[in-house]
């Protein structure tokens, strides 16, 4: 009986029965309007109630069925997230790119897994890595083991574009992702035209260059103890926390007067090669 009174569909019925009487009655209190007009408008005043209730419980099941197609979304996601984790194992190099293309993917699709993605790609190129490029006083022996070597160099190149690919564009607003590379081996990483939060990459190696042109960092820009055997290029980059670069070796010329530093930058043990500039900070008279 308490289940019967709470129902919607009960007091839905007798609200219109109640206005079919009530608006009847009080059309017949004049005598201008005939029986047959009063029980008609007595019943499309009822009939509205009715049709509310029905709009109302049509907007239910659809909410309803939105949460349920959103529960699925998840769920399928998440397999797809741990499918993709799972494959980065695998021993071939096209199913690893291939599993990071899908997670790429689903960093665009469903963006509450961004920093997560990014998170697994940046922990990928932090995985141990020999390369004649960057142990070319090791023993390679036969050109089987050179071949493995240059195939994995380029399963971690597409890591390194999808990182990119997956961050927002400078100028943008939004949340803002951090990358951590810390103790990383990197060959071609560029930024260019994104937006970063932390970035932290202490300890990394990078061969070829890490190139930041028209990159927007707003949060700490940490490359301590770094080794860059290529370029170091920040044209147009916009520094806007602190910035540390203490014991870093460049073996390249640096040009730091192209970025724009909102504080003077830690440059402690810092060596770059001759030709290189120094930073130009914000609000300096020269």
């Amino acid at each position: 009986m308490r289940r019967l009174l709470r129902s919607p569909l009960l007091w839905t019925l007798l609200s219109s029965v109640a206005v079919l009487v009530g608006v009847t009655a009080w059309l017949l209190t004049d005598r201008a309007t005939s029986r047959g007009d009063a029980l008609k408008t007595g019943a499309l005043a009822g009939g509205a109630i009715a049709a509310l209730y029905g709009l109302w419980l049509n907007d239910r099941r659809r909410r309803t069925e939105e949460d349920r197609h959103e529960i699925e979304r998840s769920r399928i996601s998440d397999e797809r997230f741990a499918k993709s984790i799972e494959l980065l194992g695998n021993d071939a190099d096209q199913v690893r790119v291939g599993a990071m293309h899908s997670l790429a993917g689903l960093a665009r699709t469903r963006p509450e897994y961004r920093q997560t993605v990014l998170d697994v790609l940046c922990a990928y190129l932090r995985r141990p890595f020999e390369h004649p490029k960057f142990d070319p006083d090791a023993d390679w022996g036969d050109g089987e083991r050179k071949s493995a070597a240059e195939r994995e160099r380029l399963v971690r190149r597409a890591a390194e574009r999808l990182i990119r690919d997956i961050l927002p564009h400078s100028g943008t607003t939004g949340p803002t992702f951090s990358l951590n590379l810390s103790d990383a081996r990197l060959d071609k990483l560029g930024l260019l035209g994104r937006r970063v939060g932390w970035f932290g990459a202490d300890r990394c190696e990078v061969l070829t260059y890490l190139d930041l042109t028209d990159t927007q960092l707003s949060g700490k820009f940490l490359l301590e103890n770094v080794t860059i055997h290529g370029e170091f290029v920040l044209t147009r980059a916009s520094f806007e926390r602190k910035v540390s670069l203490d014991n870093t070796v460049v073996e390249t010329a640096v040009d730091f007067s192209e970025a724009t530093f909102a504080e003077p930058p830690s440059l402690e043990g810092a060596k770059f090669a001759a030709g290189s500039t120094l930073p130009v900070v914000s609000g300096d008279s020269g």
